[in-house]
């Protein structure tokens, strides 16, 4: 395993030092920007965080490699992103029961012209559905925002929210969820309800 922190989308830290944390199961790893090697860290036991204090940011690419005895163990790499023009959304299974009580968990997550999640995104989303089930909650992972979780709109938190929908107690079919927003593309998703 090995994961960057933090996102990548800093236009106001140009030129500052920018820390950035590798988090990894390998035993040693080397951080590049845009190419260029950053220096190889090695990991002490219980230790599973990697430090580089000393980035100075610049768009572009950060990628890590990480290595265990020696040998490529796992690689993660985030880019800066374009601004954001649409909407994606994936259900967490394509199927669930039409027995009242299944629940389908919709991830939704602003993205840019490429589908790369935009980090730094808080747009109001409007959700409307369709077909054989029903909005019971919608979040978006932000302690302080005290919209109502039975809302049917939701703005995004860190380019991310979630959706969940509900079959309707035997009324098999296609539920349709549809994700709109201001000066976004939007998008639709449909998951089986039997």
């Amino acid at each position: 395993m090995a994961h960057i922190l933090p996102h990548w989308n800093w236009p106001e830290r140009l030129g500052q030092v920018t820390p950035v944390h590798v988090y990894t199961s390998g035993d040693e790893a080397e951080l590049f920007l845009n190419g260029k090697s950053l220096g190889r860290k090695k990991r002490s036991a219980f230790e599973y965080r990697l430090r580089w204090d000393d980035v100075v940011y610049q768009p572009g690419e950060l990628r890590v490699v990480a290595y265990k005895n020696g040998k490529k163990w796992a690689e993660d790499t985030i880019k800066t992103t374009d601004v954001a023009s649409q909407i994606g959304m994936a259900a967490d299974r394509p199927a669930i029961h039409a027995d009242g009580t299944d629940l389908s968990f919709i991830t939704v997550r602003i993205a840019d012209k490429t589908g790369a999640m935009v980090p730094k995104s808080n747009n109001r989303i409007k959700f409307e559905i369709s077909g054989p089930g029903e909005i019971v909650a919608v979040d978006n992972g932000d302690a302080t925002d005290h919209d109502s979780f039975q809302s049917t709109n939701r703005r995004a938190y860190n380019g991310m929210a979630l959706v969940m929908v509900r079959s309707i107690k035997g009324k098999p079919g296609t539920i349709t969820l549809k994700a709109s927003s201001d000066r976004l593309k939007g998008t639709n998703i449909s998951i089986r309800s039997k």
